[in-house]
């Protein structure tokens, strides 16, 4: 029985993480499998799920996964969205109860991973709901991080939402 759910739990994470919706759909209704339900590697189908397809996103949230699911470096799926870039996914992950404010091992907020990658329209969605006060583990607050990019709209959009 637990080898049978732990292959399940392998299927539902590689359907997730290739952006294959109907598959997910199809192993949590036929294998009645929760769908924060781990693979070998602890990892559940939200941290590994090809962030660009927030529709396997929403999928997984509406059948009880866990928004803010850290691993072992703390990286929650606002993280990945943050980093990548996928606004829609950050949204979706956003609507279900995700937290913006999570922070990583190294006190990183998602609106710092965003503003060190260049991603505009996901800064522009997470500076009015993350802590600009929140400083990372080298003392860095989101203004500092922007600073550093050397990317003066960046600065600008976070020195707005600082003053507002």
């Amino acid at each position: 029985m637990v080898f049978s759910q732990m292959d399940a739990a392998k299927a539902l994470t590689e359907a997730a993480a290739k952006g294959n919706l109907g598959e997910v759909q199809r192993i949590l209704e036929e294998c009645r499998l929760h769908p924060d339900t781990v693979n070998e590697f602890g990892r559940t189908a939200l941290q590994v799920m090809m962030m660009g397809n927030s529709k396997v996103a929403d999928l997984l949230l509406e059948k009880g996964a866990d928004p803010n699911v850290q691993d072992k470096q703390g990286i929650a799926p606002v993280h990945d969205a943050a980093r990548t870039g996928f606004l829609d996914t950050l949204q979706v992950l956003v609507a279900h109860g995700a937290s913006v404010n999570v922070a990583d091992q190294v006190g990183a907020l998602p609106i710092h991973i965003a503003i060190r990658e260049g991603h505009r329209d996901v800064v522009e969605f997470l500076a009015p709901r993350s802590d600009l006060k929140h400083a990372n583990a080298s003392g860095q607050t989101a203004i500092d991080v922007a600073r550093a990019s050397h990317e003066p709209d960046m600065v600008h959009l976070v020195f707005a939402h600082i003053h507002s």
